[in-house]
């Protein structure tokens, strides 16, 4: 019979190990069952001596920890309070002191979980040296208790002995060979870096950590991709946020991961806040909520009450609305009940958010006195939460009548800003971090704008447009270190989309295939946030630089406040704001001109429908000229332009309008950008290069051999992605004929069609030496998303950051035939010296309705 006894043993350790393993991946439902079925095995056998004793509590351990994660922390604990109670049948020794260490580690772990960190981390301290000495499990023990001890030193501040330990654990693992260990640590060395800010860091070891426990726990890379969300939102990247949380939230629901599903869903609140989805975030959040607090998880369900308090404060300050009484009240509720559990950052924020809803209701002493309570940052607060505090000051600034102070406050917020900016690596990155300081810039520029005397009031007005929009073009590209993996998943991408194109044709299906191109574009996307740092900042141009450079050129920059428009008229040294007319009625104009060209871009359309179009498009031409031009008559004369737009206007086609017809004028998404490129370009040498699939004299790029008789020539078969990349680094003046699609929900991966593909914008904007001069001969590839803080991106936009001094494109539809006569045009005039700006305003005055291109950057 003890033989027999003794025989279930091993199928009981059996079945602990498939549970740990399980629970590991976060499948902890399968655990339990795993776990239950153990006990099962230990209460039949009816054996009492030390071994099953020790198997018994191992099991209850993990049984304890794996009902925590599904259930209630209150269930884990009562757990591991059984398991220590049979500590009592073994006798003293080696065991019984390592089993009561595994226990002590596993109460920390859920004192942590609960919110009771400085406990958690005394119970590590007092079994860490015992388990250093006791040197069992072949380090594991160890390893996985120094992972658990740096999580908790991270989140409460304790920054050094974090890496410290996460240091120790992947040397232990990396001893020991450790694989899921060295995932989880390194997983955490990524939340270390994203609370000290270091964005890029964060995201390449997370991106490490999840490439080791896809394979060594694949249940736990849900996590990794909830961290890594929570690093976009730092860059106020949400779109790209929430992707990875909709990716998480199945597998965490699946895993029944409770903690971790909640989490998500408080993070996923704050994408859909940023994206203004106020409704989807305050059910996210509510959601959330209630799963923390069935976990008896306090201080996470007082984070989730902040989140859907600050959905309805956001959307309240967003539409302008008087706030009811209430939603201060609640916040100030919140407020205290987080102090009084410790969370600072998450404090300050719901008293921040509260002072705004007051000022808002003309409380202003009551909000005065409530900023005075708001804790002050630490080196460990999130940029958004510093911003935050800076726009509270500012508005209370301005509510007591001090402009001057609200500008400091602002002129100071955005310095921060810009520090947090320069530790960005991508251009994603670089971009993202803007939409943190929108709503201070806009205060700033409001103040101003409405404060304007005089030139000196003008000039004031156009520093701060250069402060707070397009700040992603002041950064001087540094050299891209190159990434094999990125490579390599950009090679497929090609690939895919030339098999996709090719099925369509015939008819095949497409679905997997643009399944897996989704899926490349993603990985692509996260390796190009930190392979490599996108530039070195640049100050920003100030408003004697720019009126230097202009000499006899006139510089328009519009404003956009409200529902105001206005322009900032630089000319000869003078500074002159003009008020306009309503931005609304002329974004929609814009848009409604630009769906005409589209119309009217067909080669052969027939006579009756273009006359008909054309109408429309010169009614709409001659609205907007009379909104943003007429009143700047005076001031413009017959001068060279340089424009700087705001907003949907980056998309306006402004050759077409009747006063800017056969007027050189470039247009630049800031002067600090327009200063950049302004530099005197050389246009040798030239390369010409022809895509496939373009009909008729367009696809003949040989045609221009003759105006470029030096010209290096890439076409036909020839015409691929790393022929076309080589060609252009280094050239003077690049002109590409070939199909082409802007991709507003990914601006770097708008493309150019070759014979083996897509060339991404990806790739054209880490040349080591990229083009002085680019033409795109192709639809829409000057068209830019247009991302907060005036950030515009795409094709064109890449380039020109890239260090591009001109790029020429077109930002609506062009016809076949009426791209190649503008092309033909624009050259011959290049090749006699011509600027690009003077080239380009006649070559499309013939028709500037069918050849609606711009000269982008320097003219």
């Amino acid at each position: 019979m003890a033989a027999s006894r003794s025989a279930r043993l091993p199928a009981v350790l059996a079945l602990h190990r498939r549970a740990n393993e399980a629970a590991a991946s976060a499948h902890n439902v399968e655990a339990i069952r795993l776990l239950r079925r153990a006990l099962r095995l230990i209460e039949n056998s009816g054996d009492h001596t030390a071994d099953w004793v020790a198997a018994r509590i191992r099991v209850r351990i993990s049984l304890a920890l794996a009902t925590s994660e599904v259930g209630s922390t209150a269930d884990g604990f009562r757990g591991l309070k059984r398991a220590g109670a049979e500590l009592d049948e073994l006798p003293d020794g080696v065991l019984r002191r390592e089993l009561n260490a595994v226990i002590t580690g596993q109460r920390a772990l859920l004192l942590f979980r609960v919110g009771r960190a400085s406990e958690s981390v005394a119970l590590f301290d007092s079994i860490i040296p015992e388990l250093a000495e006791l040197n069992t499990g072949g380090g594991l023990l160890l390893a996985r208790t120094l992972t658990n001890r740096a999580q908790i030193h991270a989140e409460t501040g304790r920054l050094d002995a974090a890496a410290a330990d996460f240091d120790s654990a992947i040397r232990l693992a990396s001893e020991y060979r450790l694989t899921r260990i060295e995932g989880k640590a390194r997983h955490g060395l990524g939340d270390l870096a994203q609370l000290t800010g270091d964005i890029p860091g964060a995201l390449r070891h997370y991106d490490e950590a999840a490439r080791i426990l896809e394979d060594a726990a694949p249940g736990w890379v849900a996590r990794v991709r909830l961290d890594q969300a929570r690093a976009l939102l730092v860059a106020g990247l949400a779109t790209e946020a929430a992707r990875h949380l909709d990716e998480a939230l199945p597998d965490l629901r699946r895993n029944r991961v409770i903690q971790d599903l909640a989490e998500a869903e408080v993070a996923r609140a704050a994408a859909a806040l940023l994206d203004g989805e106020y409704v989807a975030a305050r059910r996210l959040a509510v959601a959330a909520r209630r799963r923390f607090l069935r976990r008896g998880n306090l201080p996470w369900a007082e984070v989730a009450a902040l989140a859907r308090l600050r959905a309805d404060a956001t959307e309240v300050l967003e539409r302008g609305n008087r706030p009811p009484a209430r939603l201060p009240l609640a916040l100030g509720a919140v407020s205290d009940r987080l102090a009084e559990l410790g969370l600072r950052d998450e404090t300050a924020a719901a008293r921040l958010l509260a002072v705004r809803l007051r000022l808002r209701r003309g409380e202003r002493q009551v909000a005065a006195d409530l900023l005075g309570t708001v804790p002050t940052p630490r080196r460990t607060s999130p940029v958004d939460h510093r911003m935050l505090l800076r726009l509270c000051r500012a508005e209370l600034a301005v509510a007591t009548g001090n402009r001057r102070s609200a500008l400091a406050q602002a002129r100071a917020g955005l310095e921060e800003l810009g520090w947090a900016r320069d530790r960005m690596g991508g251009l994603d990155l670089l971009c993202g971090t803007a939409v943190h300081g929108q709503e201070l810039g806009r205060l700033a520029v409001g103040l101003v704008l409405c404060g304007v005397r005089g030139q000196d009031g003008a000039r004031r007005l156009f520093a701060w447009q250069e402060r707070t929009r397009a700040q992603v073009y002041r950064y001087e590209p540094l050299p891209a270190i190159d990434d094999p993996v990125l490579a390599k998943y950009l090679a497929e991408m090609r690939h895919i989309q030339r098999t996709v194109q090719q099925n369509r044709l015939a008819g095949k299906p497409v679905s997997a295939l643009e399944n897996r191109y989704a899926w490349l574009q993603r990985e692509a996307s996260r390796l190009g946030w930190y392979t490599s740092q996108w530039g070195r900042p640049r100050p920003v141009a100030t408003p004697d630089q720019v009126a230097a450079e202009l000499g006899e050129r006139v510089m328009v920059t519009f404003v956009g406040h409200g529902d105001a428009l206005a322009a900032v008229v630089v000319r000869d040294g003078r500074f002159h704001l003009v008020r306009l007319g309503p931005l609304d009625d002329t974004v929609e104009t814009t848009r409604q001109l630009r769906a005409d060209l589209d119309a009217l871009a067909p080669d052969h359309l027939p006579a009756p429908l273009a006359s008909a179009v054309l109408s429309s498009a010169w009614r709409r031409a001659e609205r907007l000229d009379e909104v943003l031009l007429r009143p700047l008559r005076r001031h413009l004369g017959d001068r060279e332009l340089v424009i700087i737009p705001t907003g949907s206007l980056h998309a306006l086609p402004w050759g077409a309008l009747p006063s800017l017809r056969g007027r050189p004028l470039s247009v630049a998404p800031s002067a600090t950008a327009w200063l950049g490129a302004a530099s005197a370009a050389s246009p040798d040498p030239v390369v010409l290069v022809g895509g496939p699939g373009v009909p008729g004299s367009v696809g003949e790029v040989r045609s221009l051999t003759s105006v470029y008789p030096a010209a290096t020539l890439v076409d036909g078969d020839t015409a691929t992605s790393d022929a076309v990349l080589s060609a252009l680094d280094g050239s003077g003046l690049a002109h590409l004929v070939a199909h082409g699609a802007h991709e507003p929900a990914n601006a770097l991966f708008s493309r150019l069609e070759l014979v083996d593909g897509p060339l991404f914008a990806h790739e054209a904007a880490r040349l080591a030496n990229p083009p002085e001069r680019v033409v795109l001969a192709a639809c829409e590839l000057a068209l830019s998303h247009i991302r907060p803080g005036e950030e515009a991106l795409g094709f064109a936009g890449a380039l020109l950051a890239s260090g591009c001094h001109t790029v020429v494109g077109a930002v609506a539809r062009v016809g076949d035939h009426a791209s190649a006569e503008a092309m033909a045009d624009l050259h011959k005039r290049l090749a006699a010296g011509m600027s690009p700006a003077v080239s380009l305003a006649e070559a499309t005055a013939v028709d500037p309705f069918r050849r609606p291109f711009l000269c982008l950057g320097a003219g």
